[in-house]
């Protein structure tokens, strides 16, 4: 007689996760919404508005991903945003397929309509920064001291710069986003032409009367984006980003120029905040964003073939953290 041991039900666990899996991607439209979430960041509006179709089936697409890993959500003070996974999605059959599956529909073009829409979300989002800084304009400082005050993360930076560059002089600096021109100062010391780039006719001006006042003559102020800077052809050896992130409408996007701006081995350095929870800085301080996990930067730097370096975190009194981040453009050596 058989042993009716051998006839037991196999345990099926691994077939069903397989199975969800290739369900959710098993779809045209979420296989987009895929390539969409390549490197952005969208919240279930912004992605209904993207693909035409009502929020909740929306929301019904990015639930059957959640659940079989595709994507996790993020949240931004009351709002939920959806991102591909950040950590390594670790070994074995199904992270195998979620590689093979993310690598092959990044191999895709979006068609141009929704890139069309992607932009537009963009320039809402960075519409919505500049109108903050043309408001308070007069007020930067005080309004950016409610999370951290200056000297807070530009020593620890300085710190990092010195470092790296005392013995080596940079031939060329570019500041993303100098604000108020409070760090001029120390980059036009630094090396012997610096660009500062600002999207903010307000607070360009204001950097303007710092350059003045400080003589800062190898510094020269550029109304626009990263992207006017690529277009200029300019290749810099170090590119500074202090709390600036959390106010650009696609941060990852900010990883992308500044590889394609560096030279061989220059170096990114970036302060800005961890996430949080304070949803009173979209308002009060025009925050776009509410910090980011640092894995989410490393993300984005790999993804751009920068090698990360120093990480430094620093507590602020106010439950803010800030990190500071170093990227390598090369092999790290």
């Amino acid at each position: 007689m058989s042993n009716l041991a051998e006839f037991q039900p196999v345990d099926t666990t691994p077939y069903a996760d397989l199975a969800t899996l290739l369900k959710a991607s098993g779809d045209p439209l979420r296989l987009e919404i895929l390539r969409v979430l390549q490197r952005d960041t969208f919240g279930v509006l912004e992605l209904s508005q993207m693909f035409d179709m009502r929020q909740s089936g929306m929301s019904h697409h990015l639930k059957v991903l959640s659940r079989a890993g595709l994507v996790e959500p993020q949240r931004e003070g009351n709002a939920i945003f959806y991102r591909r996974p950040l950590q390594e999605i670790g070994d074995g059959l199904l992270a195998d397929v979620i590689r093979q599956i993310f690598d092959a529909v990044d191999r895709l073009s979006l068609p141009p309509a929704r890139q069309a829409r992607i932009l537009e979300i963009r320039r809402q989002r960075s519409e919505q920064s500049r109108a903050f800084f043309a408001r308070f304009a007069e007020q930067f400082r005080e309004q950016q001291e409610l999370i951290a005050e200056y000297a807070f993360y530009a020593e620890p930076v300085n710190e990092l710069l010195r470092k790296r560059f005392d013995e080596s002089p940079c031939q060329a600096i570019l500041e993303i986003g100098p604000g108020e021109g409070a760090f001029l100062s120390s980059l036009a010391s630094l090396g012997e032409n610096v660009i500062a780039v600002d999207n903010s006719a307000e607070m360009l001006e204001q950097a303007r009367e710092r350059r003045t006042e400080a003589q800062l003559h190898n510094v020269e102020l550029v109304l626009g984006e990263t992207g006017d800077i690529l277009e200029r052809g300019d290749q810099f050896d170090l590119i500074v980003a202090n709390m600036v992130l959390h106010h650009v409408p696609s941060p990852a996007d900010i990883f992308l120029d500044s590889a394609a701006l560096l030279k061989e081995n220059g170096y990114l350095i970036v302060s800005d905040l961890c996430s949080h929870d304070q949803d009173w800085v979209r308002d009060n301080c025009g925050d776009l964003w509410l910090g980011f996990e640092p894995e989410e930067l490393t993300a984005w730097a790999a993804d751009a073939g920068l090698v990360a370096g120093e990480t430094l975190f620093i507590g602020l009194r106010n439950g803010f953290q800030v990190q500071v981040r170093e990227f390598r453009k090369g092999d790290g050596g």
